[in-house]
């Protein structure tokens, strides 16, 4: 009687937080192979294009008929890119079957829902989303506190163009609103480059995948840092040719940060 009240009494375990391992330039180049593989075994860039173009076409709509919001345009479809982790979450879960030798299609994306880790995943993703208002306020009173002298808001993307890029106001609105965009990107790669897929993988606890997400970054930071210019190359390619580019590059995207993460924790 005396052992199981004493069993019942001792203190359960935490969980030993996640290694990291060492990875080189290298990793990255096979993360991306890896993640096209996965990719062209499970398109899901028909499922990309029903998000990525309602959403953009929505606030490009509303920027187009001029007012506040024009200036706002490229912040807000920029600021999108911070919830990039979040969104690639069914895109994990099908990496993750494909590794244990499942049959994938594009509906186990679905499955990340039922995860065990899902309300931790819940928290991370307000942790994203209070980062992107932040960056759209910041980039409000930028627009505000700099451009405020050259009068009322453009009337058309023609004349947002030209204030921006051919007005002093404008060449240092685009100095400072690249620098605290940086500031923001920094903070959500830096924060859940790895956390995401570690949710997904195994029961931990939000504050554990933020700092196993720091320590892989500063265990790894030159590799991580190119990782991280990879992203942001890719996203700005990918959303050139009237963002169609999106519905492939954030897929593979998602599926190597799947593989980076196997390649970073252990």
């Amino acid at each position: 009687m005396a052992t199981t009240m004493n069993s019942l009494r001792a203190p359960v375990r935490p969980l030993a937080p996640p290694r990291i391992r060492h990875i080189g330039l290298a990793d990255l180049r096979l993360a991306l192979m890896a993640g096209w593989r996965d990719f062209a075994a499970t398109p899901t860039q028909l499922l990309f294009l029903g998000v990525i173009y309602p959403v953009v076409g929505l606030v490009a709509a509303r920027a187009a008929g001029g007012g506040e919001v024009l200036p706002l345009f490229w912040p807000l479809v920029a600021g999108l890119s911070l919830m990039g982790p979040l969104t690639a979450l069914g895109l994990y879960e099908i990496s993750r079957q494909r590794e244990q030798g499942r049959p994938t299609s594009w509906l186990t994306a679905f499955g990340a829902l039922r995860s065990p880790g899902m309300v931790s995943i819940c928290v991370l993703g307000v942790y994203l989303l209070a980062l992107f208002v932040l960056w759209v306020t910041a980039a409000q009173a930028l627009w505000s506190g700099i451009m405020a002298p050259l009068g009322a808001a453009p009337e058309g993307p023609g004349a947002l163009f030209d204030q921006v890029m051919h007005t002093p106001q404008g060449l240092r609105l685009l100095f400072w609103g690249n620098l605290v965009g940086f500031g923001f990107a920094l903070a959500a790669f830096v924060g859940t480059v790895v956390s995401f897929p570690l949710l997904l993988d195994r029961p931990t606890d939000p504050g554990t995948a933020m700092l196993t997400s720091l320590r892989a970054v500063l265990a790894n930071p030159v590799p991580m840092l190119a990782w991280g210019l990879v992203v942001a190359v890719l996203l700005v390619l990918g959303s050139l040719p009237l963002f169609v580019g999106l519905a492939v590059v954030m897929p593979w995207l998602g599926h190597s940060t799947w593989h980076l993460y196997r390649r970073v924790v252990g």
